[in-house]
């Protein structure tokens, strides 16, 4: 009996197992979902994101705007953004929103940190109505932790549009260029400004936080 039970576990189960994901190919992939967002150059929010647990990939692309095949050179119209794709059994869109949070500048219409222009300019792009719902409220939880009025948060919450890979030199460019990267991302001042905003919540994905009272 127990070399039975040996064997139905070791070569019976995982031939079952395969093939009932076979017969129902969605159910392997219902929890793998994507969300967009901008937030000033896309090489440093590709980096902040990408190894949050869950996130399988991010990568760096063009959107929000009309114009067919965007490039570096010529994006007029969209933002810098980046598209993550992401386990939902793992990590759920509200983590990933307070991570967003938490690496730009929501008080900066104009771009992001050293960054000006309209192509940096913050914005989530919601995928579907739950994500939409979710990051509208979040802006009163960022307004809570930041102690600022909601009017004063500057990121939009669009609804997403086509996005356009960017061209193969900007993905992971961090890691393939760390040189560079790290430079351009001190004097940027990027983790500066974040670290004035956000204090030691900068950078991270911690549930929301309300302002210590004032005695």
């Amino acid at each position: 009996m127990k070399h039975f039970l040996l064997l139905l576990k070791s070569y019976f189960l995982p031939i079952i197992l395969s093939s009932f994901l076979f017969s129902f190919p969605g159910l392997l992939y219902a929890s793998q979902q994507e969300a967009i967002f901008a937030g000033g150059c896309f090489w440093c929010l590709e980096h902040d994101l990408e190894d949050l647990k869950g996130v399988s990939s991010v990568e760096s692309g063009y959107t929000g705007g009309d114009l067919p095949s965007p490039t570096y050179r010529n994006h007029q119209g969209h933002q810098e953004a980046v598209i993550l794709h992401f386990d939902s059994a793992k990590i759920n869109y509200e983590k990933l929103l307070r991570s967003f949070w938490r690496n730009v500048d929501p008080l900066d219409q104009g771009g992001q940190f050293c960054d000006k222009g309209d192509s940096y300019r913050p914005v989530i792009f919601a995928i579907g109505e739950s994500q939409k719902s979710d990051a509208i409220q979040s802006i009163d939880l960022v307004a809570e932790e930041l102690d600022k009025p909601a009017n004063s948060l500057k990121v939009e919450i669009a609804d997403a549009k086509k996005f356009w890979l960017a061209e193969d030199y900007h993905q992971d460019f961090a890691q393939r260029n760390r040189l560079k990267y790290n430079f351009y991302r001190l004097s940027c001042g990027r983790d500066s400004r974040l670290d004035e905003l956000w204090g030691e919540r900068a950078r991270t994905s911690s549930e929301w936080q309300k302002p210590k009272v004032k005695l």
